[in-house]
């Protein structure tokens, strides 16, 4: 087993896709249902948790293991609430040992000294209660969009494959180029420009968040700078999971915006396929491993534009691909609906957490409320 900051005990193999154990667990640690653990270097991030898999397991020595002792006086379910609580963490930060960030520890004998307020079992038990029903609630939000995120896929997989549509080669729908390489001694100068690297680019998402500016001449600009319904497109990784990733740019920043080479563009030749429809063929196209398929390299793929242009693209009329769009785009609304709610939960149930365990929330208020 494994201990996760996020999912507590967590099968190894099936976390990480592959054995991450040594062959012989002699010197491994066992922990039963029911039985406890923390990280001892990382336990200020929330990777303290219960054994609640059902089945006895053995976890890195790394770990330090624990034997539940508050019967009587605790809840197994408060106390988990408890530990991973912000003021929890704050309190392991506070005390653990080391100077190295992420590298500190928390030895037992420090963190068995960290004190800790027990209401009566009542109140435990209905502070549970209420953020179970709030767990709930964000459970079956989390579920629902899992769904319709596959119902997407399957949907867009359905027209981008659609037989009744005659197949031509991606260059008869798309404009295909790439960035350009920037030096830091680009970095300053009279022209400023944003300057989207392949770090900018997430699973149809944009992040801005961290982006660099570099020296564009007037006539690079033009030639290298993003226009509304541009895809870029993530064009070598040394993971397979990245490469193809696209995102559909919209103007997020004042333009011009240039892309650095390591980012492909597609941009929907007018007339003949409108940027939605082709920012979805894009999403089909690494969902379905097309992108891939088309990658030279061998330990770091890469998809280059003569590469791109030989794909296949089923394209409809004009007025086919609308009604495409128009289907898609409201599942996608309905989806980003549902995981904005689900956020919304998460931070309510962090601020109502907070206030039941500090007794700044009155327990019986939220009650009446859930």
């Amino acid at each position: 087993m494994s201990l996760s900051k996020y999912d507590g005990f967590v099968r190894a193999d099936d976390y990480f896709d592959k054995r991450i154990a040594s062959e012989k667990l002699d010197g491994y640690k066992s922990v039963a249902p029911g039985g406890w653990a923390y990280s001892t270097i990382h336990i200020d991030e929330g990777a303290i948790a219960r054994n609640n898999l059902g089945e006895t397991g053995v976890i890195s020595p790394m770990y330090t293991t624990l034997c539940w002792r508050g019967d009587g006086a605790a809840l197994p379910e408060y106390a988990e609430l408890m530990v991973r609580s912000p003021r929890m963490l704050a309190e392991y930060a506070n005390n653990a040992r080391g100077s190295v960030n992420r590298r500190r520890s928390l030895p037992f004998k420090v963190f068995s000294t960290i004190p800790i307020a027990l209401p009566p079992l009542s109140t435990q038990e209905r502070i549970v209660e209420v953020i179970g029903a709030v767990d709930d609630q964000i459970t079956a939000l989390d579920g629902e969009g899992e769904s319709l995120s596959l119902v997407l896929r399957r949907r867009r997989a359905d027209h981008m494959t659609d037989e009744l549509v005659e197949p031509v080669r991606a260059e008869h729908a798309f404009d295909f180029s790439t960035g350009v390489r920037r030096t830091p001694e680009r970095a300053s100068g009279p022209y400023m420009t944003p300057y989207l690297r392949s770090a900018n680019v997430g699973y149809g998402t944009l992040d801005l968040s961290d982006v660099l500016e570099m020296n564009f001449d007037p006539a690079e600009r033009e030639k290298f700078g993003l226009r509304y319904g541009d895809i870029v497109v993530s064009e070598g990784s040394a993971s397979a999971k990245a490469v193809g990733m696209p995102a559909m740019w919209r103007d997020e920043l004042p333009a011009p915006v240039c892309t650095q080479m390591t980012l492909l563009r597609l941009r929907a030749l007018e007339g003949i396929c409108i940027p939605e429809f082709a920012f979805h063929w894009s999403m089909w196209a690494y969902e379905s491993g097309a992108f891939l398929d088309v990658a030279g390299g061998s330990n770091i793929k890469h998809i280059s534009a003569k590469r791109s242009k030989s794909m296949s693209v089923r394209l409809p009329s004009i007025d086919r691909q609308r009604e495409v769009v128009a289907e898609l785009e409201a599942m996608e609304a309905t989806l980003t609906a549902l995981r904005a709610e689900a956020t919304r939960l998460r931070q309510v149930r962090a601020r109502l957490l907070t206030g039941l365990l500090d007794r700044t929330i009155d327990i019986r208020s939220v009650e009446q409320e859930v």
